[in-house]
């Protein structure tokens, strides 16, 4: 039954934990209390009988066994009420003196039972000290315990009344809160079912309970957003492999016939080194679309290590300044000395490799590119920049997904992954990669937000 679920929680269960261990802690203090209070109250007795006796002590000491007699009429019409009693023997053994009523009682603390009433069975208790007196004999004072007893009685059914209030309040708190908890978490249950059953747009609503579950239920938001991203990518990647992979297939079926049919040794090794190549260009193409979802999934921090950025990229800048110098284009380097990150050498190389490669194979000769490393407002910014083309603003978001190509570069060589594979990168990195406009041609601007140092400080540029 649905009213019992509250029963069967685990927030239930820790309300009863809670409750035990609350009025066991309650029934310790007090305990702790009731012993306190007897004890100060036997205190207070004792000391009023320790104070009696040596008065009386000192009067029959000073004044003789009548004086003694006298003052203690005198205290009990000053008490107004039997707050003492006395036992008064003299030294031949007769009673001068009698409250209690019986002869057994010794010297020194006691207890004494009495029965003041014919009717009443019960005995009243009395605590009693007996002191030698120095005219010979013996004095007895006793009180009743009533009082003592009467206050420890009420310590113990409030102990008892208080431990079962506890016990209940925390159980009814402990079935509310369970109940609660279990009819939100029914909810985040319904909607992980949904999850399940292929509504991949479902979200889990907030628990409710604290701040921690309602952190649980965004994490676990987030990472529902992150899975439904992938399965969109891994979609994407499948409608792009199937369009994009039709036409190298078809060219390499259409090769590996003409190779068939080829009686000419010389074109028949032609035929089979263009085939050659154009399977090549298949296998780059699958090599990077796994590395590319290989970074998509986060993989590759864990090779992160300390590295010059500026030394790595002034590589990359070198190694290509020949070929633009082939290609008819001026590449330029400015770049400051020594900015050290945390990253992957490799990776980061691949991608400033593919930003120069894009910008000399997509501008016309002539065209000056330029590369920049520079520190700004703390962070470390690279860009590199052309005075070609560019691309239009609806299409710089578009450029960097998997096998986008602008129309007048469909006709040169390439897959339309080498933005996608560099856009990888960076967000590996946590590096903000923008397209920009350099009025003419483009920016593309890397910013990385990661802590930097700089070592040493310096602008070089190099033709």
């Amino acid at each position: 039954m649905a009213w019992l679920s509250g029963f069967r929680s685990g927030a239930f269960r820790f309300a009863c934990l809670l409750a035990l261990a609350f009025a066991a802690g309650s029934a310790l203090v007090l305990v702790v209390v009731e012993r306190s209070i007897a004890h100060y109250a036997v205190d207070a007795t004792e000391g009023g009988l320790t104070s009696e006796a040596a008065i009386l002590a000192g009067e029959d000491r000073e004044e003789g066994r009548a004086s003694l007699i006298g003052a203690i009429a005198r205290h009990r019409r000053a008490s107004g009420a039997e707050a003492f009693r006395y036992q008064v023997i003299d030294r031949a053994g007769r009673l001068l003196v009698d409250d209690i009523g019986t002869p057994t009682v010794r010297l020194g603390w006691g207890q004494v039972a009495v029965h003041d009433d014919p009717q009443d069975p019960a005995a009243e208790t009395l605590r009693s000290l007996g002191v030698a007196l120095p005219n010979g004999g013996t004095l007895v004072v006793a009180t009743d315990t009533y009082d003592i007893q009467e206050l420890r009685r009420a310590l113990d059914r409030f102990l008892v009344v208080a431990g079962a209030v506890i016990t209940v309040l925390a159980l009814v708190g402990g079935y509310l809160i369970g109940a609660l908890f279990m009819r939100r978490l029914d909810r985040v249950n319904a909607a992980i079912a949904r999850v399940m059953a292929g509504n991949t747009a479902e979200r889990l609503p907030p628990i409710g309970i604290s701040r921690e579950f309602d952190q649980l239920s965004a994490n676990l938001n987030a990472m529902l957003d992150r899975i439904g991203a992938l399965m969109d990518g891994l979609r994407q990647v499948t409608t792009d492999i199937a369009h994009d992979l039709r036409t190298p297939l078809g060219r390499l079926r259409q090769q590996l016939e003409q190779t068939r049919d080829a009686r000419d040794p010389e074109r028949f090794d032609a035929s089979i080194d263009t085939a050659i190549a154009q399977t090549d260009e298949i296998l780059a193409i699958f090599r990077a679309l796994l590395r590319i979802g290989t970074l998509e999934g986060g993989d590759g921090r864990q090779y992160f290590a300390p590295l010059d950025l500026s030394e790595l990229v002034g590589r990359v800048i070198a190694a290509y300044q020949p070929v633009a110098e082939d290609d008819g284009k001026t590449l330029i380097a400015a770049h400051a000395d020594g900015l050290l990150i945390e990253g992957d050498a490799e990776l980061l190389a691949q991608m400033m490799t593919n930003l120069v490669d894009n910008a000399i194979r997509h501008t016309p000769a002539g065209s000056t590119i330029v590369s920049r490393l520079e520190r700004i407002d703390g962070a470390i910014v690279a860009s590199v920049s052309d005075d070609g083309p560019g691309i239009p603003p609806h299409e710089r978001d578009a450029v960097l997904t998997r096998f986008y190509r602008l129309d007048r570069s469909r006709n040169l060589p390439g897959a339309g992954l080498g933005m996608a594979l560099a856009a990888a990168i960076a967000a590996l990195h946590r590096v903000r990669l923008e397209l920009l406009d350099n009025r003419p041609g483009l920016r593309v601007r890397l910013t990385f937000a990661q802590p930097t140092r700089v070592v040493e400080t310096g602008v070089a540029a190099l033709d």
